[in-house]
């Protein structure tokens, strides 16, 4: 299991140096080891008792997007390590300060605001480029260069258009930092690039006012807020404050996405070239819109529920995205060794297929144990490990397999929302026998899959498959 490390021990050839950070979610050290030519840092996830499982989850999901990103915008990745033993991830130290001194200073001169602002907006422009949503932006989570430009750090909730969407399906709710979480992303959407335009705009707010526009809210009715109040003009406080730059903040921190501006490269853009701002009414508006108006967008949003995005459509016949529903309670039995079979042979006639081994577990610790195994985090970890030693005879490379443990209380709508939510083309599960479980009008799991899932249906049975293609 994880835990804070000790300095000068030694995990896999790099050698732990000073623990830099110890957050909510793990710890990062300073580490040497193998010459890679750049300092190097190890992010370390917390694990074992009374830790949460967003802690796993997230560093599932780092894993997985930190090595697709290139560019002087993001850290180098070097190395991840073994689940089974101490997980970690080891990028390159980025040298430079947070936003979160400029924060403190604030606020700061028009000019500046414009010039780190710019910064930050052609990072995120990376991201977008490559097809990650970073979601997550905020002060910490930026570093400026001593050249000027900007990194990007702390991936363990972006999303990634043509990876599997897990934080979506295991999380379930609003995922974001309070003070900085779009409107779309309250109501549970994380596919749209433009939620990173608004949480650059809540910075560029804070940057330039000292303030937070939403105030620091501690709960989602607090943070639903943000689907209906306008934010105080910054020249309600600051009357000289330069009107191009409130039309810029203020057009970023528009509830709906299409209002904002449509590429972090058109922020930048305006930032770097004020003269050039279309001005409308907002740039001059020193108070929040009025009392009816106010109504009229609370009306509309009481309306609106949490929703779980449906990312674009982009895979293609010859490059289908295949579940395997992985019982990893008894890997050794019969049937998982024939499910494991049958995967083989499918992926075996699609060369660019992509599997994506899922396990789900219906019930986790109210409370944690006193051994590593009986917490929650350490289920989730256990678990993430018996699925890459079941998918190892697979042998395929890092962009074509993906392991996810899910939770939830009926295994069959998990798999299915799961399916979706990714446009898979295939599921392929056991068939259910005489111990499994029987949910409603006495189906089983397997039984409520084929016959509800959005997709086809390989039912594997331990001495031969069915194929139950789904409308």
């Amino acid at each position: 299991m994880a835990m804070e490390l000790k300095t000068g021990s030694e995990i896999d050839g790099f050698t732990i140096g000073e623990c830099m950070h110890v957050g909510g979610m793990g710890f990062i050290y300073r580490v040497s080891g193998p010459a890679t030519g750049f300092p190097m840092m190890m992010k370390v996830p917390r694990l074992g008792r009374a830790e949460p499982t967003e802690g796993v989850v997230g560093f599932e999901a780092e894993a997985m997007v930190l090595p697709t990103l290139r560019g002087a915008h993001v850290p180098r990745f070097v190395a991840a390590g073994d689940l089974s033993r101490t997980p970690y991830l080891v990028t390159e130290w980025i040298e430079g300060c947070t936003f979160e001194p400029l924060v403190q200073r604030a606020p700061l001169p028009p000019d500046e605001v414009a010039r780190v602002g710019a910064a930050l907006a052609d990072a995120v422009e990376c991201l977008h480029q490559q097809d990650v949503i970073h979601l997550d932006i905020k002060p910490g989570n930026a570093i400026l260069r001593p050249d000027g430009r900007v990194v990007l750090i702390d991936f363990g909730l972006s999303h990634h258009t043509r990876l599997p969407d897990l934080l979506a399906e295991e999380m379930r709710r609003a995922i974001g930092t309070a003070q900085y979480i779009s409107p779309e992303q309250v109501l549970g959407v994380r596919s749209d690039p433009r939620s990173d335009i608004f949480s650059l705009g809540v910075v560029l707010y804070e940057l330039a006012t000292g303030e937070l526009p939403f105030g620091s809210p501690r709960s989602i009715t607090a943070m639903r807020d943000r689907l209906w109040l306008d934010p105080r003009p910054p020249r309600a406080s600051i009357k000289d404050f330069p009107p191009w730059l409130q039309e810029v903040i203020l057009r970023c921190l528009a509830v709906r996405p299409e209002q904002r501006y449509p590429t972090a490269a058109q922020l930048a853009f305006d930032l770097r070239n004020p003269q050039g701002v279309q001005i409308t009414a907002r740039a001059e508006k020193t108070r929040r819109v009025g009392f009816i108006s106010h109504v009229r967008r609370w009306l509309w949003a009481s309306g609106r529920e949490a929703q779980t995005a449906v990312a674009p459509a982009q895979q293609s016949a010859s490059a289908p995205i295949v579940l395997a529903a992985v019982d990893t309670a008894h890997l050794d039995d019969d049937l998982q060794q024939a499910l494991q079979g049958a995967v083989l042979r499918v992926i075996g006639h699609a060369p660019e297929a992509r599997l994506s081994c899922v396990a789900v577990l219906t019930g986790t610790p109210v409370q944690d144990g006193d051994r590593p195994q009986d917490t929650a985090s350490g289920m989730h970890l256990d678990h993430l490990v018996r699925l890459r030693h079941w998918a190892k005879p697979m042998n395929l490379s890092p962009e074509r397999l993906s392991v996810h443990v899910l939770e939830g209380s009926d295994a069959a709508k998990v798999l299915i929302a799961y399916a979706r939510q990714n446009h898979v083309s295939l599921i392929v599960i056991g068939a259910a026998n005489y111990s499994e479980p029987r949910l409603g009008l006495g189906r089983s799991i397997t039984t409520a899959v084929a016959e509800d899932a959005p997709c086809s249906v390989y039912v594997v049975r331990a001495s031969r498959p069915v194929l139950a293609p789904q409308d």
